[in-house]
């Protein structure tokens, strides 16, 4: 009790003074008032995230720019370089941290929730954060193959048989190939690598052991090698088997600097293991490679640690789950196609245990990701998936109703109010008690939490001042969580409804138009030189990036008409003020070009009928990492990321849900068939299709088929109930049609401009 009497603020302030430094009592107060008053600040599960990525920032800059004469990670090796764009200065940086080249790509399975990632030149991290495995040819006569070290380098994966990442480095004298896959072995995941090296001279190939990922410094204190099971041991607890026995095996500790320069000085770095308390050890494994001879090596790295941490709670569920995907595109794009089949792995592969929206980075739970994860994962017909995720999130809710992720941020009621009501809606199923009970507390929890309307402020009536969705500002009265709540409560009301309780579906909807009304109230009240027309991100807000929120009262919440004023000028000053690159570029914490975000305004243009959005498609297709990802915001200078995670689930969901929606997409009650087809996709002659899609009212497969100017529309149906809904048909360049009644076969006549 004592310790509250303490004049705590009075003691740091005189303390500050004496030592002649800022009041930090009097700066956090300066900062706060940059915000709207908030129950939350900060919330702590942020902060303690931040601690740790600066630490680890702190930890690079005590090491990396004293030690340049290492082989670094290719985003240390652009980042530190003076003459690459990705360049970035030092003198009053807090730490080091990766800026510049946030891409990487797990290497994963729809059943397996372990991430192995390896970075855009083929440095493999096993473990989750862990350290790494880097491969080098070294050449008897002629430049190295150092791959951090090159310009360029070509990396790809294939789907078939099997999800592998193929990265190969060359020059003039040699090659160096590895292929990277995930297997499970005996119930547990091996990651299996092959590299195979070749050079026209001969010379060696190195796998090292290195005590950094893509992100930084990761600590290695002990290396040995088993010889008897011709293996590195890593910290006394991770194997990394090899099916040959290397030339030589070497080791180094920070004293003497990295392993790679002692790799012609074999007395220095000769021994059986190496232990060095700064936690850098290095080691390498050596192979001759003969003269035109391909040299190859397999590796195996079991992950068991990291299975059973990640399959405590879920691994009964996973194996009773169904990982197969019914869904397919048929694109006529090479690139697009094969942006399509990794945004739909990565969304199965993220979502095997919990949902995450990242591999690396962002491997933590979001309400707000995994909701926007499962809308595209129901649409793909992965409905068991779905609902052990929808169950998951029914535990997750606390007693009053809040669905909690982070502290001071209002949208994920709404949210997951919202996504249950899609799966009724995709389903056809009605959702368990259990759920229904939890939506309805849910709701009451959002009205409860709403500013009276009686307050006289502008944000009367609104949800609280918060974080929302982190990248749209200080806290604030934000629009994105209100415009979420009134897509809740309409969802909980037509569920409740469809369990034949009308009254209380009444007052549910009830709740969700008053709630509507005063949000259209409070954007009408805000000045025309605050809002220019548009909906900025609060009723404080000038416009800026954070408008960017507003948008979801379009898309994907369609609580707007198609074309709405309000909407479209927001949409028209977000496209002038805020496009770099022709993609969105969000100024605020991201200060990168947003690929989730510019899809998301594209799915706006879709939706009223403009042919810009494929403008927009094509520049998030043009800023997708070789092997198909996104990470979340890029670079635009570099390319790489600049935000989050090198591969972003987010990002991956609305790719999905893009190439969705342009064969087949939901307005009202109505499906429109083809609206966003690509006037070059319907030359020649090939076939292109989307399906089968869940939709409200049934699963609908389409395909085109093209024949020389000639398109026939193939439409393979199972309308629930057997009622034909409204469908239009919409392929540009073609007249209009309408399906009166079950036809599976329409031949498409051209329209007049298009002739």
């Amino acid at each position: 009790m004592l310790l509250r009497w303490i004049p705590w603020k009075f003691l740091i302030g005189r303390a500050a003074r004496a030592y002649n430094i800022l009041d930090p009592v009097r700066l956090l107060a300066r900062l706060r008032g940059f915000s709207q008053p908030s129950e939350v600040q900060e919330p702590i599960e942020l902060l303690r995230a931040g601690i740790i990525f600066q630490a680890r920032g702190l930890i690079n800059a005590r090491v990396i720019q004293y030690n340049l004469d290492w082989i670094w990670p290719y985003w240390i090796e652009k980042q530190f370089n003076p003459q690459d764009p990705s360049f970035v200065p030092r003198a009053f940086s807090f730490g080091h941290v990766n800026l510049t080249q946030r891409s990487w790509t797990a290497v994963g399975r729809p059943d397996l929730p372990v991430y192995p990632i390896v970075d855009p030149h083929g440095l493999m991290t096993p473990l989750y954060n862990g350290w790494s495995l880097d491969f080098w040819l070294l050449q008897s006569d002629g430049p190295d193959i150092v791959p951090s070290k090159l310009r360029h380098v070509d990396q790809q994966v294939t789907f078939q048989p099997r999800f592998c990442i193929r990265t190969q480095a060359e020059n003039a004298g040699g090659s160096l190939v590895s292929k990277a896959w995930l297997k499970r072995e005996g119930g547990s995941p091996v990651l299996h690598t092959r590299i195979e090296a070749r050079s026209k001279k001969g010379g060696r190939l190195i796998v090292s052991v290195r005590p950094y990922n893509p992100e930084g410094i990761s600590f290695i204190e002990n290396i040995a090698f088993d010889t008897s099971q011709v293996a590195f041991v890593v910290n006394k607890s991770t194997r990394v088997a090899m099916d040959r026995t290397p030339w030589q095996v070497l080791f180094s500790d920070y004293e003497h600097g990295d392993v790679a320069n002692m790799l012609f000085a074999w007395e220095k770095a000769r021994m059986h293991h190496v232990h060095c308390p700064l936690g850098l050890a290095t080691s390498a494994a050596v192979f001759k490679v003969a003269a035109g001879v391909p040299q190859t090596v397999g590796l195996t790295v079991p992950l068991t640690k990291d299975f059973r941490r990640e399959t405590r709670k879920w691994r009964h569920d996973i194996q009773s789950d169904d990982s197969a995907i019914p869904c397919k595109a048929t694109l006529p794009d090479p690139h697009l196609q094969m942006l399509y089949d990794n945004a739909v792995h990565t969304l199965a592969m993220l979502s095997a245990g919990e949902i995450y929206p990242g591999p690396f980075t962002y491997k933590r739970f979001w309400f707000r990701d995994g909701c926007l994860m499962l809308h595209p994962l129901l649409c793909l017909g992965m409905v068991t998936r779905a609902r052990r995720h929808l169950q998951r999130f029914i535990e997750k809710q606390r007693r009053d109703g809040y669905f909690l992720s982070q502290e001071g941020e209002w949208d994920s009621n709404g949210q997951v109010l919202w996504i249950i009501g899609r799966y009724q809606q995709l389903t056809g199923s009605k959702v368990p008690d259990a759920w229904r009970q939890a939506m309805l507390r849910g709701a009451r929890w959002i009205m409860t939490k709403r500013i009276p309307v009686t307050v006289a402020e502008p944000h009367a009536g609104l949800l609280p001042a918060g974080f929302s969705a982190e990248h749209l500002g200080p806290n604030d009265y934000y629009f994105w969580d209100d415009f979420w709540a009134v897509a809740g409560l309409r969802a909980a009301s037509q569920v409740v409804a469809a369990s034949a309780w009308p009254t209380l579906a009444g007052e549910l909807a009830t709740a969700a138009d008053a709630f509507y009304a005063c949000i259209e109230e409070c954007i009408a009240k805000i000045d025309d030189h605050q809002s220019w027309g548009g909906i900025p991100a609060s009723p404080y807000r000038r416009m800026d990036a954070g408008a960017i929120g507003s948008m979801a009262a379009d898309y994907p919440l369609q609580l707007t008409p198609p074309g709405d004023t309000r909407i479209w000028t927001t949409l028209e000053h977000l496209m002038t003020h805020h496009f770099v690159g022709g993609g969105f570029f969000q100024d605020m914490i991201h200060s990168g070009i947003n690929p989730y975000l510019t899809l998301a305004l594209a799915q706006t243009l879709l939706r009223g009928q403009d042919g810009r959005f494929a403008d927009l498609l094509q520049a998030v297709a043009a800023i997708a990492s070789p092997t198909g990802n996104w990470p979340e915001a890029c670079h635009p200078f570099s390319g790489g990321g600049c935000m989050g995670d090198g591969q972003h689930g987010w990002a991956a969901a609305e790719w999905v849900m893009m190439i969705r929606n342009m064969f087949v997409r939901e307005e009202g009650d109505r499906l429109i068939i083809g609206s966003g087809v690509l006037p070059q996709w319907v030359q020649g002659r090939h076939t292109i299709g989307y399906g089968p899609t869940l939709t409200p009212h049934g699963s609908v497969a389409m395909s085109l088929n093209c024949s020389d100017g000639e398109v026939t529309l193939q439409l393979t149906c199972d309308w629930r109930d057997g009622a034909v809904p409204v469908v239009d048909i919409r392929v540009p360049g073609f007249e209009p049609e309408r399906l009166v009644d079950d036809s599976q076969k329409i031949r498409l006549n051209r329209t007049e401009s298009a002739n």
